[in-house]
């Protein structure tokens, strides 16, 4: 079994600078980070609610497009920016610039809190946009400094392609495990220069991002708890991915709350048991973060029932879902 240092990068540099990207005044509806003194970021938004499009309604939208046709449908949620700072900066990662989308609440005089908990929202297959974009808002909501990274884009940019098969070629599957785990470390480090507690960090993934969940879990001792929601724990190995979360159960550094359809094709209910039965074990050999861990399957509901802009959206399992994730993240720690 591999050690936990043999999936990180070194840790990238605490003084992770930001970059401007695009100065687009009061009509995109998004700001620059309140007092961060490191970047800059797209138009702003206010109080008062959205003043117009934001970039990724405008330009990118790869989710709802590849697989929900030319609309968005019907039972997307759309969280309001009241109350809320939103934000997408460019961070420098020893010299490559990584896009983040950033939401947190903000005080009676429009500041962002210092001491909020941090929490890493991580894309399915397409990247940062507006679905993943308004979960961080959700959580934003919750009283979290929210953090969503666009992971994939050393390899290219999701929302640039019309079809699965080509992005999952030329872009997912090229992806290393190792890469991402830095560029967490890196948006962890900012966040904290921000002045967010990254004592109080959790992450929260979907699909691609569950499988990411896991392993972050399993390799940064500063998570206090995480939600892999349907996302992958075992599969093929290769050099970008030398092992897969259910081999690494033992190293398991914080509990993690597994959320699953029954009637998933994708992911095997046999398989989900099968880590099951390995935190199982692990808790019996001691680790207490796996004894801590929960799993939980929805009956008659398939893949990416959380995804609201999809025909795979399931409001009952997915609000359910949403409630136990906020109270996983309370009872462990996040929320004081």
């Amino acid at each position: 079994m591999m050690s936990t240092d043999s999936i990180q990068n070194k840790k990238g540099p605490k003084d992770s600078s930001i970059q401007s990207i695009h100065k687009a005044g009061q009509a995109s509806g998004l700001g620059t980070w309140p007092g961060a003194g490191m970047g800059l970021s797209i138009g702003s938004n206010s109080r008062s609610g959205l003043l117009g499009p934001t970039r990724r309604q405008a330009l990118g939208l790869v989710g709802y497009t590849l697989l929900g046709g030319s609309s968005i449908a019907q039972t997307a949620i759309k969280t309001s920016f009241d109350g809320l700072h939103c934000a997408e900066v460019m961070l420098n990662v020893d010299g490559y610039s990584v896009p983040v989308y950033t939401s947190a609440p903000i005080d009676s005089l429009g500041q962002v809190p210092k001491g909020l908990p941090v929490m890493l929202v991580i894309s399915e297959i397409f990247g940062v946009h507006e679905y993943i974009a308004d979960v961080t808002r959700r959580f934003a909501k919750a009283g979290y400094f929210a953090i969503a990274p666009e992971l994939f884009i050393r390899q290219g940019d999701p929302q640039a392609y019309s079809d699965m098969q080509s992005l999952m070629k030329e872009v997912v599957s090229k992806v290393p495990d190792a890469q991402v785990m830095h560029d967490l470390d890196a948006c962890v480090d900012w966040a904290g220069a921000q002045g967010a507690d990254t004592k109080r960090l959790g992450i929260n993934g979907f699909c691609w991002g569950g499988r990411v969940s896991w392993l972050y879990a399993e390799t940064n001792p500063q998570v206090k708890a995480a939600v892999a929601w349907y996302g992958r724990v075992s599969g093929e190995h290769n050099q970008l991915q030398p092992f897969h979360p259910i081999e690494r159960v033992m190293q398991l550094k914080a509990p993690v709350l597994g959320l699953y359809g029954e009637l998933d094709t994708s992911i095997s209910k046999a398989g989900v048991d099968e880590m099951l039965n390995a935190l199982t074990n692990a808790g019996e050999r001691g680790v207490s973060a796996a004894r801590k861990s929960k799993i939980k399957f929805y009956p008659n509901v398939g893949h990416a029932f959380h995804a609201d802009y999809r025909a795979s959206y399931n409001q009952a399992a997915a609000e359910d879902g949403w409630n136990l994730a906020l109270n996983w993240f309370a009872q462990n720690g996040l929320r004081r």
